[in-house]
Order: structure tokens, then sequence, then C-alpha cells
């Protein structure tokens, strides 16, 4: 036996410094997840203290990031309105929301998915979607209907499209300003700066958390411990690792702090790796987008009307449908596609005809855009591009267009092409009118696919699919729930569900562990 076989798990002995104070329950991580789950410990009766490893100027993790929009299912109108401040009686009247069963939820799920998600974890985001955006609202978090990037105005009604309806008022800043805000009022103590290293366990249950602020190692004994510290997007060499070669040139959209830390503290006590971990959520991002964030930017380095666009890589050519399904079923897989052209880049090109519905990340002015009269003049303009096959590209494009299909933004149209190597489904419109705009864009990570298995409860799983007492687990680091594509807006929605859930479990074991007792909270 060699003399590595004989040093103890680290995270199993007995802290170098003495532990320093004691909560109920300690969350890892400063966003969406985690201060969901913070905010329903405490609402439980536990003490909570979470630990941000970002400054306070940069908190909120990916989720000060997002536009805010979170997909939830709903019957009818009167569910919408439940939610959302309160409309006027002519945006009632001059909206269609439709409905966005439970159904339609897990079936766009499963379907985006190729029916890999696990269905446990899936059916609990889908049936809890609802009842935690009420649970939101009554803690402060204020929603309104997404008009503009969700609903086009045609024959003077607003039609929604895509099972996504509802985002926060002040998008992903103000999500994580109301729940901060809520943390705040519930007595939660919020920490920033401090990065979590290690766990600590007594035996198999982990009671404590190592973490290091100005440069001091310091431990917080805990009843039970939340990670909630995102996913490994912002480390270039995981990325590598994981997701296979050229990710590590891809740009980050969000948080320069999601390293990979609360999946690795996890698996470093046993901790099962889950789901999908060659796989991520990637979209089109402005191609001179800075290579992590930036939040005085936020969401708008992204490039999402791709829709109605055609893209064309360095060699000239189209190389996917620009319109095999509304934009919320296809942006993050995109992405990738994206990163393997020649370069890593792409340029989206419209029709003059369509400028009014572009979103309105194309008009902020740290944008690469050319703009033409003719198309003649806009090959010639496209950095990077063979412009001479360009040229045969549109040409070819705008000869194979089916006009006799009307064009409708709010419905997959069935306006296609016919003949090409790559048709369009839907949304085909020539380049005919000036003035042509196109618009370079890479590839923006937005969060890791792979991460902890945990179980209903959140509670984190071991290899043996048993759960390590005192172990819960929610946002971007959970495994199991998306594989190759996501819908869109229902990554803050997962959260939000396993932040509630995982805290309350979280604060149940706390409690149950201090009184020696094991009814101490009611379901």
């Amino acid at each position: 036996m060699t003399s590595s076989n004989l040093i103890p798990d680290s995270s199993s002995r007995p802290s170098a410094h003495p532990t320093d104070e004691h909560f109920d329950v300690v969350v890892v991580g400063g966003g969406n997840a985690a201060l969901c789950a913070a905010i329903s410990a405490a609402e439980s009766g536990a003490s909570v203290v979470v630990l941000e490893r970002a400054p306070r100027a940069e908190r909120g993790g990916n989720s000060a990031f997002t536009a805010g929009a979170m997909r939830v299912a709903y019957d009818d109108v009167q569910d919408v309105l439940d939610i959302v401040e309160e409309l006027s009686p002519e945006q009632i009247r001059e909206t269609d929301f439709g409905t966005y069963t439970q159904e339609q939820f897990l079936d766009d799920l499963g379907r985006v998915t190729e029916y890999r998600t696990d269905p446990d974890l899936a059916e609990i985001i889908v049936n809890d979607s609802y009842a935690t955006l009420l649970w939101m609202k009554k803690h402060g978090i204020r929603f309104a209907p997404i008009y503009g990037r969700q609903a086009f105005k045609v024959d003077g009604r607003f039609t929604f499209w895509g099972g996504l309806t509802i985002e926060t008022i002040g998008g992903g800043q103000g999500l994580v300003d109301g729940l901060t805000a809520e943390c705040e009022r519930l007595g939660i103590t919020i920490r920033y700066g401090c990065r979590a290293t290690s766990l600590v366990r007594d035996g198999d249950r982990v009671c404590g958390v190592n973490y290091r602020s100005e440069g001091k190692v310091s431990e917080i004994s805990c009843g039970a411990a939340v990670m909630a510290a995102g996913g490994f997007q912002a480390n270039s060499a995981m990325r590598a690792q994981y997701l296979g070669p050229g990710w590590d040139l891809a740009k980050v959209r969000g948080t320069r702090f999601n390293t990979g830390d609360g999946i690795r503290m996890a698996m470093d006590v046993g901790a099962a790796p889950w789901g999908h971990w060659s796989g991520c959520h990637a979209v089109g991002w402005e191609y001179s987008a800075p290579p992590f964030g930036d939040l005085r930017i936020g969401d708008s380095f992204q490039k999402h009307s791709y829709p109605f666009s055609i893209m064309l890589n360095a060699d000239g050519k189209r190389f996917l449908d620009e319109g095999a399904d509304f934009r919320n079923y296809t942006y993050a897989k995109y992405g990738k596609r994206i990163l393997e052209q020649p370069g890593q880049f792409a340029w989206q090109i419209f029709d003059g005809s369509l400028l009014h519905l572009l979103r309105d990340e194309y008009r902020i002015r740290e944008v690469t855009k050319i703009t033409a009269n003719t198309i003649e003049q806009l090959v010639t303009k496209l950095e990077g591009v063979d412009s001479e096959q360009a040229l045969r590209t549109i040409n070819d494009f705008n000869a194979a267009i089916d006009t006799e299909q009307p064009f409708n933004p709010n419905v997959k149209d069935g306006r296609r092409t016919t003949t090409l190597e790559v048709d369009k489904t839907n949304w085909a419109v020539g380049l005919h009118e000036p003035p042509f705009h196109a618009y370079r864009v890479t590839c923006g990570i937005t969060f890791t696919f792979g991460g902890l298995h945990i179980g209903p409860d959140a509670s984190v799983l071991d290899e043996d699919t048993q759960a390590i007492p005192g172990l819960f687990a929610c946002g971007e680091l959970v495994g199991g729930i998306f594989y190759f594509n996501y819908p869109g807006g229902s990554g803050l929605t997962a959260g939000a569900v396993f932040g509630r859930r995982s805290g309350r479990a979280a604060a149940q074991a706390a409690l149950t562990a201090r009184s020696g007792a094991s009814d101490v909270l009611t379901a």
C-alpha cells in the first residue's frame, strides 16, 4: 500500500482552523436559485447565510444577465393576470395570451431534449411552475407579459407564441434585486466576495462549509448546505475537457464566477455526476463582445431575431434552417452550430422590410453591423466571407421561396424554400428591399447541462442513488434536466422551483438534526 492510500479524505478531516460560527442552512451561490433557496429555508424557520463568490457589484450569478423570461404553465388569461402586474382593459382586449398547459410544457421539455430529460424532475418543474411564480410574487417579485419580444402585433392584436409569456420586471437584474431585498427583509445574511472551497462532513453528513474571503480561510458549521453556484461555463479548461475541442474559444454570456466550484465540492464528498456533460446552452452572441458578460449591457449582446434572417458562414454558405421553429426552441442549440463554422462566426442578414421586427438588442451601440442598399454591395462588406459564394447563396435563396404562402411572424407560417441543400421551413423572406442589414455573431455559452444528480426534494444523490445527508442542490449545477437543447425561459423556472424545494428540505433537515426530533416541520 502506498502512502497516498493512507491519506484520509480532506473533506472528512477536522478543519485546520476552528469553526467560526453556525447557521442552520448555508447556501453557496447568489443567483435566482440560490436566493429562492435562502428565502424558502428562512420562511421554514431556519437561520440562513448565503455565500456569494462575486463582489456585491457583480452579484446575482447568471441570473443578473438574463432578460428575466420564465416559462410557466397556465390554462387561461386569468391565470396570467393573477401573476402579472395589473393590465389595462385595453391591453387585455388586444392580447391573445392563449393557453400553455402542463401537458404542453412537459411535451416541449421532452421534445427539445430528445426525450432524455429526467421525467421526475421535468414533471416537478412543470407542475410547480405556476405555484412557484405565485410564491415569488408573494415575496416581492414583479412580473409582466413579454410584449415586443414574444408577441407581435398583427391586425391590431398581440398574439403570444412559443409558450413563453411572462418575464420579471427589470429583467434579470430586477429579479436579483427583488430577491436580495426579500432576503434582507427576512434577516438572511448575504456575504459577498466569499468563495466556498470545500464541504465539511461528520461521518456521512455534511455539517459545514469552508470558504475563503480576503485571503482568510474560515468555516461555517451548519445543519445542511445547498449548492447553487452555477455550472462550469466560465472555466475554459473544463469546457474543453467536457464539451470538446473549440469550446475554450466560446464567449461567456454571463458571470465570470461560475467555474464549477459547487459541482466539484459536492463530487468531492461522493455526489454522482449526472446529465449531459458534453452539452450546454449556447446562443448567437455579438462577435465583438468581451470574454465574459457585461452587466451594463446585460443580455443585449444576444442576437435572437435570426428566424427572420439568413445566416452565412465564412464560406458564404447557409449552414442551418433559421426558421426550423420558434426562436424559443432553437436559440440554445444554434450557438454550437455557429462555433462549428470556420472562424467561429456567422453573419445574420435581414431584408429591409423586416427591420421593424428586430429585437431591441440589435439597436445597441456595441454591435458589429453593416448596411447596404444592394446585395452586391452588402456581400463585399461581409468581413471574412467569400463574397462571390455569398452572392450565389443569396440569389439561390431568393429564387427558392414559395411566395404563395403569406408571411406571419406569430405562427410557424410554412413560408419556405424548396430545392436548396439547406431549406428554410418558416419565415422565408427574400432579400429584395433595401436597406439590407447584417450582424456578425459568434457563440456565447450560457450554462452547462452536466451536473449533480438530485432527488425530488433536491437532495444530492451519490452513485448508489442514496441521498447524501445534509446536502441539497438547485440551479444550473443540477444535471439531468436539459439535453441537447432547451425551451426558452425554463432555466429560471427550474432554478426557482428547485430553489424553493431545496431550501424547504434543507431547513427541515437542519432543524430535525438540531432538535433530534423527526417531525419538527410539517409538509
